[in-house]
């Protein structure tokens, strides 16, 4: 099995209700997202695949939905506020972790016809969530 993996680097906001920790409180990250391609064979040019058909397909999600905006679960009283100072954000029906986000984009590149391994998400330079189906 052949394995790739192109990086890419966005910044969002969210905040984590009900977390015990500083995360319940609204807060931002530059994040680093790791995107593993594999195939068993290689094509005709000798590659699981070519980078940047990776980086062109995952950085246009990465820029219409994630990039600077603020995500946010459904249930967050904020989302209102934010609705009526015209602020961008983005409701999902999970808590916006690293864990939800690495998933998202798995399933984003898997759709778009993708033989994606695993994507693991840097929340931090120390901290990082990975998301495969195994």
């Amino acid at each position: 099995m052949y394995t790739i993996t192109k990086e890419v680097y966005f910044c969002y906001g969210h905040r984590l209700m009900n977390h015990a920790g500083k995360c319940r409180h609204l807060h931002g990250h530059s994040v680093k997202a790791s995107i593993a391609i594999q195939q068993e064979q290689l094509n005709d040019q000798g590659m699981v695949c070519d980078f940047a058909d990776i980086r062109d397909c995952v950085e246009k999600y990465i820029d219409e939905n994630l990039d600077h905006n603020f995500l946010l679960h459904k249930n967050d009283p904020i989302i209102p506020m934010l609705t009526a100072q015209n602020e961008r954000f983005m409701v999902l029906g999970e808590h916006p972790t690293a864990e939800v986000l690495s998933k998202m984009l798995y399933q984003y590149i898997k759709q778009a016809g993708f033989n994606v391994a695993q994507v693991t998400l840097w929340e931090t330079a120390s901290a990082y969530a990975c998301y495969r189906e195994d």
